[in-house]
């Protein structure tokens, strides 16, 4: 039976073009070894910025680590990330798949953040259906900051990890392909990781759609009434430690310390991530101050095949960490059963002329008001994407509930 340990691999391997040097003798042994006859004079190095430029479109191979604990000697190094000015380095890493519309805008919002240290972007791109894969190595042709790297699982998890491994410096910034930085965040992350002494500082998710049925979508994101008041979704949420925060910037030393991202979890990986970041005495900070622009799914299948996955890991998570269960979570799921069984029972209320069983049929009916009434309460909401959000939001919770109830994907 496989095993289902969590896997963390985050540390980086040697570079097979950068093998280790032998050791030079010491003592006796240097002084009777012979003079070796004066080698020919190499030509000229190529610069660090042009060997850089090379391997940013090559796509490199992922190695897993014999040695754990040798690979967290590495990643907690402190020559890999030198500072400017006072400013420490920092590594953008960018896990992406079918991004090829998002893709361009997420990293042009990177490089125009003027940020006064060194700043390097890592792009892991899994198998991807679109042209994603053509526009990271275009990026990377114009920009030599940019490194793409390849994640044959083609899950985020494990593109993460592979992303930190490459990755130069000891501040990491997470970014998604569909996700498109405010002005100054990264700047204002570093600021708050030094001055609050956290192991994660992040913000808010700004959803927003260009289609009547994104700005749908967003607004349901962006509300209460769709994602039951996360934290990281509402602007009115105060700054302070969280339980989690949307994306975020790392302490490579403090990644490294809890084994990194789980690659076991297809989904939700952020939120266990930062639990057991909590668990090993880290502290993970929320600002209002941070936000990242999000551009949700366009269409209501993508939806619901998002929402479905995501509750069916979600699930996965609250087996292993049991604690974290809340009604918050627990709610869409019985709304799936209370409907279900309201339903069909009520539809055979009806058929046997039980009058009892036709009052189950308020179950759905007052899920129904709700849904109207929540349509209601949005304000400032386009006309048309007023008529798509009933369905917005039924599909999120119901998709989500129902996931939860069948668990974790097999495989």
């Amino acid at each position: 039976m496989p095993s289902t340990q969590p896997r963390h691999w985050i540390i980086p391997t040697p570079h097979p073009r950068c093998p280790q040097r032998p050791r030079r003798p010491t003592g006796a042994q240097a002084r009777n070894r012979p003079t070796p006859p004066a080698a020919p004079r190499s030509p000229p190095r190529r610069s660090p910025r042009r060997r850089r430029a090379s391997r940013s479109v090559q796509r490199l191979p992922r190695r897993r680590p014999s040695a754990p604990s040798a690979r967290l000697a590495d990643t907690v190094s402190a020559e890999r990330s030198p500072q400017v000015a006072g400013h420490p380095s920092v590594s953008v890493v960018m896990p992406i798949r079918n991004e090829e519309r998002h893709l361009r805008a997420a990293v042009e919002r990177v490089l125009e953040q003027h940020y006064p240290g060194e700043l390097e972007v890592v792009l892991s791109v899994a198998p991807s259906q679109d042209a994603t894969l053509a526009v990271a190595h275009g990026l990377a042709e114009e920009d030599l900051r940019i490194t793409v790297v390849d994640n044959p699982t083609g899950y985020t998890p494990a593109g993460l990890n592979i992303a930190i491994a490459v990755a130069s410096h000891d501040i990491i910034v997470r970014v998604d392909g569909h996700g498109e930085l405010s002005p100054g965040y990264i700047t204002r992350a570093v600021d708050l990781l030094e001055s609050t002494g956290a192991a994660n500082v992040g913000g808010l998710m700004d959803a927003q759609g260009s289609t009547p049925l994104e700005q749908a979508i967003a607004t349901a994101y962006n509300s209460r009434v769709g994602l039951g008041g996360g934290g990281f979704h509402l602007s009115d949420t105060p700054a302070g430690p969280a339980k989690t925060v949307f994306l975020g910037v790392f302490r490579r030393d403090a990644l490294a310390s809890v084994g990194g991202f789980d690659e076991t979890l297809h989904r939700a990986q952020d939120w266990e991530l930062n639990h057991r970041l909590r668990l090993a005495g880290h502290m993970v900070w929320f600002t209002p101050d941070l936000r990242v622009v999000y551009r949700p799914r366009s269409s209501i299948r993508a939806l619901a095949s998002q929402f479905h996955l995501t509750g069916r890991w979600r699930r996965e998570v609250a087996r292993r960490h049991p604690e974290t269960l809340s009604l918050r979570y627990l709610a869409p799921p019985v709304a799936v059963a209370g409907l279900a069984v309201g339903t069909a029972g009520g539809l055979l209320g009806l058929l046997l002329r039980s009058r009892l069983l036709s009052f189950l049929l308020l179950a759905p009916a007052i899920y129904m008001v709700f849904l109207l009434g929540a349509t209601a309460s949005m304000r400032n909401l386009p006309p048309a994407a007023r008529l798509r959000f009933p369905l917005v939001l039924a599909v999120m919770h119901l998709c989500w509930g129902a996931g939860f109830i069948k668990g974790k994907p097999e495989g």
